[in-house]
């Protein structure tokens, strides 16, 4: 397997003083950390849409890759060595899973059934890499918005026949999921949403996603597919607004149609932040409703309104996130796919590795540092000490439904007006910053 990077050994880890850009600084696969090795805390995946099927292209130029496995006769020989890259790839940077849509994988045919057999063909292939090379699939789902027939949205799409075509195509992929042994399924609506209330009945639209989200939930029982289902939340681009803006509309939307049982949510840094939400906040969210199921690893650019998919090396609110996974028990059986893309002027394959080197080094060092914190104590104590009235007298009666209005308004008369406490941000900070 040295077709496609023949000049790229396996990646090894050198440690913070290593001046080798094809090494990883921070990640040490097998270094334990609060009783887990990274490898396990963080179980990276490689995104195949983005690593692989990625041109270059922007809303203002056309693609600008020129990719080894793109020279193939045929759509088929392309996919077939775009795996052979994939997997390729994936063994010399060392992470133990990959995820893709189905038609990253196998090519859109001129008919349903051509489209199915290439998609059965491609599993076989990858079944058969995955068993040479240990690599796993952390998840798969299908994308439901490139193709034209989805203009109007896939699952709510105004025309049933359109749905039909949908559910055809979410079957197929939760079948490839199961035959791979991926870990979880993930819906993302990217284009289940809307451009205008003019032409759209919300109510309708949103029963129609529920109806066939339980339709899935049914079918992943009769095939024995017991993975996790992720929904991942999107707040517009491209329509003007989607249904799951953000983690607590995602959750929302489940308790209402009886989904709550059967989801946990895929957490995107880039779509929280064009939320209006901070990365930690989003994933916070998930955490304390025990619904925290999968990290999209990214960062976007504050100065673009737009899901710009860059590498994270930003490691104060990768510090924060993982702050977070550690304080709420992690991700269960998702883990931190790269849902990122070099950027357009980074033309070489290399920089494929640059890209997912640092970008694992950058979540490392968040990991780290996040531990220390924790170890440390002190924000922790902080936090406890600011509500400690809460878990004594009053406070504490109150949260167990044994005051009133009445005698709480008696209790603020016997004590008087409070006094107002420092949030001591400032130390907080400090305190990351120092840990960091």
């Amino acid at each position: 397997m040295s077709e496609f990077f023949p000049d790229i050994k396996k990646i090894e880890f050198e440690g913070k003083d290593s001046r080798n850009p094809l090494a990883f600084k921070y990640y040490d696969a097998k270094r334990m950390v609060a009783g887990k090795t990274m490898e396990d805390h963080m179980r990276f995946a490689v995104a195949y849409w983005h690593t692989f099927k990625s041109t270059g292209s922007d809303p203002f130029g056309a693609g600008v890759f020129d990719r080894p496995w793109n020279k193939g006769a045929t759509p088929m020989a392309i996919a077939e060595d775009t795996m052979a890259a994939n997997f390729e790839f994936i063994t010399k940077l060392g992470v133990p899973y990959y995820c893709f849509h189905d038609r990253d994988m196998a090519p859109e045919g001129e008919t349903f059934a051509e489209s199915i057999s290439n998609l059965e063909t491609l599993v076989a292939k990858a079944k058969v890499y995955q068993k040479e090379t240990g690599v796993k699939l952390l998840w798969a789902t299908a994308n439901l918005f490139s193709h034209p027939r989805y203009v109007h949205g896939a699952a709510s799409n105004p025309d049933p026949h359109v749905v039909a075509c949908c559910a055809m195509q979410v079957r197929r992929a939760l079948d490839a999921v199961k035959e791979l042994g991926g870990e979880n399924y993930v819906f993302w609506g990217g284009r289940e949403g809307y451009e205008t209330l003019l032409n759209t009945e919300m109510k309708r639209e949103r029963e129609q996603i529920a109806a066939f989200f339980h339709m899935c939930v049914d079918y992943a029982k009769k095939i024995g597919f017991t993975g996790q289902f992720l929904i991942e939340p999107k707040p517009h681009e491209p329509t003007k607004h989607q249904y799951d803006f953000d983690a607590a509309t995602v959750l929302g939307f489940l308790r209402e149609f009886d989904l709550y049982d059967d989801f946990k949510v895929n957490v995107e840094a880039n779509h929280a932040t064009l939320a209006g939400h901070t990365f930690e906040h989003d994933l916070m969210v998930c955490a304390t409703a025990g619904k925290l199921g999968n990290i999209d690893a990214n960062m976007g650019d504050p100065t673009l309104g737009w899901d710009t998919d860059q590498f994270p090396t930003d490691i104060n609110p990768i510090t924060r996130a993982m702050l977070v996974v550690l304080e709420y028990g992690g991700m269960g059986t998702g883990g931190l796919n790269f849902d990122a893309k070099v950027r357009r002027g980074s033309l070489d394959t290399i920089d494929l590795f640059y890209a997912h080197i640092g970008g694992m080094d950058t979540f490392a060092r968040g990991l780290l540092a996040a531990q220390s914190i924790i170890d440390e104590g002190q924000i922790t104590e902080f936090r406890q000490n600011r509500y400690v009235g809460w878990d004594k007298d009053f406070g504490k009666s109150m949260l167990e439904g044994k005051q009133t209005l009445e005698s709480m308004e008696a209790k603020a008369l016997e004590l008087g007006e409070p006094k107002a406490e420092s949030g001591r941000q400032e130390m907080l900070e400090n305190i990351l910053i120092s840990a960091i």
